[in-house]
């Protein structure tokens, strides 16, 4: 696959146009249905494209109007997207765990003017916020939603929208997007808020394909690309890690895109789908890490063996020439089985969204997986850099910038960035801009150097960094990485700004609370368990062995207990899987500092 002609496009429609007639006929979008993967072609998406980008023109949408977006991964989603683009509109995406408020939010500041959404249970809360905001007059349902009095508002079905005369439509969408330049808005991505209300990032055709370039480029110099390639969709295309990296990078890199069925069938979908390439989150490699090593522990001595043999080897410098037998052994007899049950075919797994713990890296490393850690945020494109092997993966880094990606170190540590890929600003809001884009460059908020080999090391978030009362910085999310190690930990959020010491709210691992309970012969009840001083001296040693590899001022001195998981739905969670310090402060504040006392 050529890929100069992803810098010489003009618009992201224009580029995907240009890979549907190359590749016509051959398998695109791949979906689960009815117990099985279907697929449907470039030619069939690019048709549907088109049809449905004239008819949303016929709903008396102009140039620059908003369409907000509202549906869980799938086909449809990409062809939407795309659709909105070539009717010279701008996709406004939003999260499926978004409440009635998160939508009129959206609704209100995007000013939106129709809306797409897959589902009746989606449906229920946007409509009401729809009803309330008054703006947006058209709805179209993917899979069909019940009649409702909607009073200004016009409902239409998804298979009447994509059906029509595909030639003039294709005709009427290739003159439309002659006239899209790559500083033209794409899209309007709202942050997921981990510090308060969601802005919307104007993230312009050429940013993502400033993102698509140099990711492909890594892909294709690191890897190679063949025929054949299959990316399998499973964060949020809401989020603009996986719009950019699960869309439009397999898009421009000609590579089917299979959709997840969701978290509990991750498993058993990579092993069917087979893919080549995977966009994630740390959080999720944690998870994989934890459920490998107990599989492995319960196949007997030689499977722990191999895999302590695997971890010791990887974890050196330099390989030696007496680990070569054992390497020799644990290449047949157990990466094979790792590697199988991600599909066989995978060549490199990408994480993102969120520092990735070394040790977690190392891990999959050791079992024959590529991890690369990139780095980025929405108000990027939204990828600055990622690691890769020709610049030596370290997984205390997360590599070098991308091509066309301009990054250096302010006086204060934080990381600036400039190039095609940086946001024009946020949607109606001067002052957040103002303050995010300065002199050309963009204000990460992020703490970082650059090393001796030009890879980007992320110290932490500027406004997470905790000064503790002595005025030493503590990183808290490495600390937090750490903590959830240990496989009595699930999540921890730790806190300490101005203080003496830092302390902890922990979150227990529910299938280690299980075990614990049958083991100690105790009632598996979460609330009760809390106060009893044996459970706490359980999570206490976790807490103790994570503390022997931290500096003393990182360490965990006192700990609470979380009643719940966080989660998106008690909003102690973004939608990308970050914690929201603020909203967890909020309910467990006075539990926090009740730590300090006596």
């Amino acid at each position: 696959m050529q890929l100069s002609d992803i810098d010489s496009a003009n618009n992201l429609v224009e580029l995907f146009l240009k890979r549907a007639d190359a590749r016509g006929a051959r398998p695109f979008l791949g979906a689960k249905r009815g117990g099985q993967w279907n697929t449907q072609s470039w030619a069939e998406v690019a048709t549907q494209v088109c049809v449905l980008a004239e008819n949303l023109r016929g709903l008396d949408l102009k140039p620059g109007d908003r369409v907000m977006l509202v549906s869980e991964n799938r086909p449809e989603w990409c062809i939407a997207d795309l659709a909105i683009m070539a009717a010279g509109c701008v996709t406004v995406p939003a999260y499926t765990t978004n409440t009635e408020r998160d939508h009129l939010h959206i609704l209100d500041n995007s000013g939106a003017r129709a809306v797409i959404v897959s589902t009746e249970k989606l449906s229920a809360p946007l409509l009401t916020a729809m009803m309330r905001s008054g703006i947006a007059t058209d709805v179209i349902a993917i899979d069909g939603i019940r009649q409702f009095q909607g009073g200004h508002i016009a409902c239409h079905k998804w298979d009447d929208m994509v059906s029509g005369d595909a030639a003039a439509a294709r005709a009427a969408v290739d003159a439309r997007i002659a006239g899209i330049g790559r500083g033209d808005t794409a899209c309007i991505i709202y942050t997921s808020g981990t510090g308060g209300a969601p802005r919307g990032v104007l993230q312009h055709h050429g940013a993502i394909l400033c993102n698509v370039v140099g990711a492909a480029e890594v892909l294709e110099q690191d890897f190679g690309l063949d025929d054949d390639e299959r990316f399998l969709s499973f964060l949020p295309l809401s989020h603009a890690y996986e719009h950019t990296g699960g869309q439009y990078l397999p898009i421009g890199c000609g590579a089917e895109i299979y959709y997840s069925e969701g978290l509990e069938k991750l498993a058993s979908n990579i092993e069917e789908a087979r893919p080549t390439i995977m966009v994630v989150v740390p959080r999720l490699f944690e998870v994989l890490r934890t459920r490998i090593m107990k599989q492995v522990e319960k196949q007997g001595k030689v499977p722990r063996y191999l895999m302590a043999r695997a971890l010791e080897i990887a974890g050196q410098p330099r390989r030696r020439l007496r680990d070569r037998p054992a390497d020799f052994v644990i290449e047949r007899l157990l990466r094979p089985k790792i590697r199988a049950r991600f599909g066989g075919r995978i060549k490199a797994m990408v994480s993102g969204g969120a520092p990735l713990n070394p040790e977690v890296g190392n891990f999959f490393e050791a079992m024959g997986l590529v991890v690369l850690q990139g780095y980025g945020q929405t108000e990027a494109g939204p990828v600055i850099s990622c690691n890769r092997p020709r610049a030596g993966i370290k997984m205390d880094t997360v590599g070098p910038p991308l091509k066309g990606v301009e990054v250096r170190i302010a006086d204060d540590g934080e990381i600036l960035v400039r190039g095609e890929l940086v946001m024009h600003g946020y949607w109606q809001n001067p002052a957040e801009t103002d303050k995010a884009l300065q002199d050309g460059w963009l204000h990460t908020g992020d703490i970082g150097h650059i090393d001796d080999r030009g890879r980007i090391v992320i110290t932490d978030r500027k406004k997470d960094m905790i000064v503790n009362d002595k005025g030493d910085n503590v990183a808290p999310q490495k600390v937090e990485g750490m903590l959830t190690l240990q496989p009595e930990i699930a999540q921890a959020m730790v806190s300490g700004d101005k203080r003496p010491y830092l302390v902890g709210l922990i979150v227990p691992d529910a299938e280690w609370m299980v075990e614990w309970c049958n083991n100690q012969g105790k009632k598996f009840d979460c609330k009760e368990l809390q106060d009893l001083p044996e459970f706490r001296m359980a999570l206490r040693a976790a807490v103790d062995r994570t503390n022997k590899d931290l500096s003393v001022v990182e360490r965990v001195r006192q700990f609470a207990i979380a009643d719940e998981p966080f989660s998106t739905d008690n909003e102690e969670l973004t939608p990308s899987i970050k914690i929201r310090r603020h909203k967890i402060r909020e309910r467990y504040g006075a539990r926090l500092d009740a730590l300090y006392k006596g």
